[in-house]
């Protein structure tokens, strides 16, 4: 199996600042991460605190000898230690003998002995991280957040009942459904139905089918999006987007099992698995009238919780990665990310969850002039703060922001109707959706927020 790179974890003890400052700097380079402490005190605090794969002690210091510190930590939970002194005596060396040092260096210590100490705490690095599989249905994660839900899909995943599934946008709510469909062990196909994309007029003959001569233009028989996923599963995602009297019918075939086409009158019986998505709080969405309380409690026979990115915020990491060795494989590549890099994205708050983390890698990865990856100086636009319709800019934001923010805003309150939206605003219905577009391209907002083009025909 090749060795894979990974950034290993560096802790420097020394009392002497800029021989700590000139060697951080050299691990760096060869992409380790680094603590450094002065003293005895700091260099306990920091091993209780972290796991390290490589430990340079000087034995000169402030409190005490840096042998010490051997006797103060658990030497299973760290890696290789390395003695580094100007002034090496007898004593030291053989206390060094008998304790578990794997290097005793004399100051100034050659570029090529450090750059050795450094790979080998990235190949130990690499040992201790785990082993990149995708848990269920593709999803990456060991959060316990991300294991109860697994657990949870494995659980329903064959039972023969709605699931009602909820979280913000990016988290993944649709990659949960499909698991639930590949575990399930039905036979019939798995269809994605975005009620917010489908125009009010066509929904029911899409949902449900239409016979020949049902209305203008119904020019032949049409099987709907229920008996098209028949034997399998329906995703219904914004379910809450849904128009009230279609969520009446939903309701009529989940309860008895059996659905009538637009236009016709024959009763067919359908063997379908509904599961639904939505990014609003339901509970809310029933108190705002636009989500019926019988369909919700039908729906919510099992619910279930996506978590957001920053409630499992320690598989950034590990989905990160995940997104690195995808696009490394895509384009025969052995690009890696930077130390600092990993870091800033494990900080970062990722209003957009592990959508706008993929399309963020994504964007680094392109721009990255060699095999490392290194941050990248970007503009994050900050999201509208925002109250009973009102939107409060910052002083020195951009016309471009100002204009984002503004869209994005007018059309949450026009419940994502593009066309509605354009007329308060001024422009045309094709504006919204190429500027959408661009938003997504930029990792700004969600696929589902793009959703579809709407004809002007209707204005």
């Amino acid at each position: 199996m090749p060795f894979q790179h990974a950034a290993g974890n560096v802790l420097v003890v020394d009392d002497n600042a800029e021989y700590r400052a000139t060697t951080a700097i050299l691990a760096r380079l060869s992409d380790c991460m680094v603590t450094q402490a002065s003293n005895l005190d700091e260099a306990r605090r920091a091993c209780r605190a972290a796991h390290f794969d490589l430990i340079m002690i000087d034995l000169n210091l402030p409190d005490g000898n840096g042998l010490d510190l051997l006797d103060d930590i658990d030497l299973t939970a760290h890696g290789k230690i390395a003695v580094v002194t100007g002034y090496p005596t007898v004593e030291s060396a053989m206390r060094a003998v008998r304790s578990p040092i794997v290097e005793y260096l004399l100051k100034p210590v050659d570029s090529e002995a450090l750059s050795a100490l450094f790979a080998d705490a990235c190949k130990l690095a690499a040992l201790r991280r785990p082993k990149l599989q995708p848990q269920v249905g593709g999803m990456v994660g060991e959060s316990p957040p991300m294991l109860r839900l697994f657990e949870r899909i494995r659980t329903i995943a064959r039972l023969d009942v709605s699931v009602l599934i909820s979280g913000e946008s990016g988290t993944g709510k649709e990659l949960v459904a499909r698991a639930l469909h590949d575990l399930s062990g039905r036979n019939g196909r798995f269809i994605a139905v975005n009620c917010g994309a489908v125009a009010t007029e066509l929904m029911s003959s899409q949902l449900f089918g239409h016979e020949r001569g049902a209305f203008t233009g119904a020019l032949q028989t049409h099987a709907g999006y229920f008996e098209q996923a028949e034997g399998g599963t329906l995703l219904l995602d914004e379910i809450t987007e849904m128009p009230l009297p279609l969520q009446v019918y939903l309701l009529r075939i989940l309860e008895s099992g059996s659905l009538t086409r637009v236009g016709g009158t024959r009763e067919i019986p359908t063997d379908v698995r509904v599961i639904a998505l939505t990014n609003r709080d339901p509970e809310q969405a029933v108190a705002a009238g636009l989500f019926r309380a019988d369909l919700y409690y039908r729906l919510l026979e099992f619910p279930l919780s996506v978590p957001t990115l920053s409630e499992r915020r320690e598989d950034i990491p590990l989905l990160a990665q995940h997104f690195v060795d995808r696009l490394n494989e895509r384009y025969h590549t052995v690009k890696r990310m930077s130390p600092e890099l990993l870091r800033q994205y494990v900080e970062r708050p990722w209003p957009g969850n592990v959508r706008e983390l993929r399309h963020n890698i994504q964007r680094a990865y392109i721009l990255a002039a060699g095999v490392v990856i290194e941050p990248q100086l970007e503009r994050i636009p900050e999201p509208p703060r925002s109250s009973d319709g009102a939107i409060h800019f910052r002083v020195g934001m951009t016309f471009e922001d100002v204009e984002h923010q503004m869209l994005l805003k007018t059309l949450s309150h026009h419940g994502n109707n593009k066309r509605q939206a354009a007329r308060a605003l001024g422009i045309t219905a094709k504006t919204i959706y190429n500027r959408l577009l661009r938003y997504r391209e930029l990792g700004l907002i969600s696929d589902d927020q793009v959703g579809e083009p709407e004809s002007e025909n209707g204005d």
